[in-house]
């Protein structure tokens, strides 16, 4: 019976753990650019593009291969920003979990 009460213990705990890190993702907006800020884009928590700037001397330049680079990079560093940040808010919210080595 013991056992029983600490298994629906953890899972309520998985539970919550679930909902902060959902609600932590929704409200997560990071920005990266790329070209000296010739380009910047904001994307969420779920990796959806949420904003981009695209500075008139980059679309002036008329160097379509070079601003589709700069797009490019920014996006990715975006991406990889938010990656950067789950990983921090997993290991922020694992902390509390009972699992041994989630931390």
């Amino acid at each position: 019976m013991k056992n029983l009460q600490q298994m629906q213990q953890i899972l309520k705990q998985v539970q919550q753990f679930q909902e902060q890190l959902q609600k932590q993702l929704e409200e997560l907006v990071v920005e990266a650019s790329a070209g000296g800020g010739l380009v910047t884009v904001k994307m969420n928590g779920q990796k959806l593009l949420v904003g981009v700037t695209i500075d008139r001397e980059a679309a002036a330049a008329g160097d379509l291969e070079m601003l589709q680079d700069l797009i490019q990079a920014a996006v990715n560093e975006a991406s990889r920003k938010v990656d950067e940040q789950l990983a921090k808010q997993v290991g922020n919210l694992a902390g509390g979990l009972p699992f041994p080595g989630l931390t």
